[in-house]
């Protein structure tokens, strides 16, 4: 049985040989890959890009249409073909590509940010 890190959402505590391992990995393999050393394209569309690369990655904004309808301040990752989301825990750091600043994620969602 596995379970769950409080601060990245990792799972862990299997017994040796568990059902499940393989599975389980593999999505805590493609969390850090979205969440470590985190820097997004941009934070203020409001629908996702038509031609997505790829491992791009953005902060879903208030008021987001399409695939990322209600999922405010999220992150939304490219991966395999399909949009996957991750809910940011206060502390996260963000690199916003297009704005050139760091920000970070706190009880009242991300801020401003520090031109870097």
């Amino acid at each position: 049985m596995a379970f769950i890190d409080p601060n990245l959402g990792l799972a862990y505590g299997w017994t040796l040989g568990e059902s499940g391992w393989h599975t389980e990995m593999d999505a805590n393999l493609k969390r850090l890959g979205a969440i470590v050393g985190l820097s997004v394209k941009d934070r203020d569309l409001t629908a996702p890009p038509a031609s997505p690369t790829e491992g791009d990655r953005y902060i879903i904004p208030a008021g987001a249409t399409g695939d990322w309808a209600g999922k405010a301040d999220q992150i939304a990752v490219r991966i395999d073909g399909a949009w996957e989301y991750y809910a940011p825990q206060v502390g996260w750091l963000c690199y916003i590509e297009d704005e050139a600043k760091l920000t970070v994620f706190k009880p009242t969602g991300w801020s401003a940010g520090v031109a870097i």
